[in-house]
C-alpha cells in the first residue's frame, strides 16, 4: 500500500516538475512522457488543482504560481454558479424537480424564474437558501447528517418513493465513462438512485470541469443511465467528446468574467 502511494506521489511530483520547466503542457504529452494513461493524468491534475498547485485548461494544465488560491476558488465558484443558472433556465412553469445534496444543485433554486415550481430535496441546507416566492421547497425528511446537511436513510427513501418529478438536477463527486456518476458519501447513493428512477422526464447531472473523468468511492448510477450532463467551458474537450460518443447530451456553459 505504501509503495502504491509512493508511486502516485512521485508521479505527481514529476508532473509539477514538467509544468515548472515548460510553463504548461497537454494531457497527452504528459501521459506519453510518464507512460501512463490520459485518465490517470487527469486524475492527478484534478488532485493538483484542488491543492492549488496547477491550473487546468482545455486539454492541459499550467503551473499556478501566478495565481492566488483564492483566484482559483473564485473561478471554480463561477463555474458552479453558471451551471446552476443554466440548469434553472430549463425548469418550466408547473414543474416538480428533484435536487440532491450537491452545492451546485442547491444553487439552482435561487435562479428559478418559472412559476409554481415544486422542489423536492434531501438537502437540509435548502431551509436557509434563498428561493423565489413562486417556488415551494419540500424536504424529504430522514436522518440529518450535520456535516453536509443531507437527509438520508430509509425514511427519506420511503418518502421519495411516493412522488415523481418532471426533471432532476443531481450533482456528483465524479463522473466518468468507466464508473458513471459517483459520490464520496455511501449513504447518499440510494437517495440518488431513487431520484433518478422517479424522474419521468430528463435527469441532468451537474458536474463542473473538475468532476469529469474523476471516479469517487461509491457509484450512484452507471454511464448507461446518464442522458444529460451540464458542465462548463473549462471541461476537457476529449472528455466531453467521450461522453457524447456514448450518446449523452453535454451542455458546456460559458463562464462570464
Amino acid at each position: 500500500m505504501k509503495r502504491s502511494r509512493d508511486i502516485v506521489e512521485n508521479r505527481r511530483k514529476q508532473i509539477i516538475s514538467i509544468l515548472s520547466k515548460t510553463g504548461e503542457a497537454h494531457v497527452a504529452d504528459i501521459a506519453a512522457f510518464l507512460d501512463v494513461s490520459e485518465i490517470t493524468v487527469r486524475r492527478d491534475l484534478q488532485y493538483l488543482e484542488d491543492a492549488n498547485k496547477i491550473r487546468r485548461y482545455y486539454g492541459g494544465a499550467k503551473i499556478a504560481k501566478d495565481e492566488k488560491p483564492e483566484d482559483i476558488r473564485d473561478i471554480n465558484e463561477r463555474c458552479k454558479d453558471e451551471i446552476a443558472k443554466y440548469a434553472a433556465s430549463l425548469i418550466e412553469d408547473g414543474d416538480t424537480v428533484f435536487i440532491n445534496t450537491s452545492t451546485t444543485a442547491l444553487e439552482v433554486i435561487q435562479y428559478i424564474t418559472a412559476k409554481n415550481v415544486v422542489v423536492i430535496t434531501n438537502n437540509g441546507n435548502a431551509i436557509n437558501s434563498h428561493k423565489p416566492s413562486s417556488v415551494s421547497v419540500v424536504l424529504s425528511g430522514g436522518e440529518l447528517r450535520n456535516v453536509k446537511g443531507s437527509m438520508v436513510g430509509e425514511f427519506a427513501i420511503h418518502n421519495l418513493n411516493r412522488v415523481t418529478a418532471k426533471k432532476s438536477f443531481l450533482g456528483c463527486s465524479g463522473l466518468s465513462i468507466q464508473n458513471g456518476m459517483t459520490t464520496e458519501m455511501m449513504n447518499e447513493v440510494d437517495i440518488n438512485k431513487v431520484m433518478l428512477e422517479r424522474t419521468r422526464g430528463k435527469a441532468f447531472i451537474l458536474a463542473d470541469h473538475r468532476k469529469l473523468g474523476v471516479n469517487s468511492s461509491f457509484v450512484s448510477c452507471t454511464i448507461d443511465s446518464v442522458t444529460d450532463i451540464i458542465t462548463d467551458e473549462m471541461a476537457d474537450p476529449a472528455l466531453v467528446d467521450a461522453f457524447r460518443e456514448n450518446g449523452i447530451r453535454v451542455e458546456t456553459v460559458r463562464i462570464n468574467g
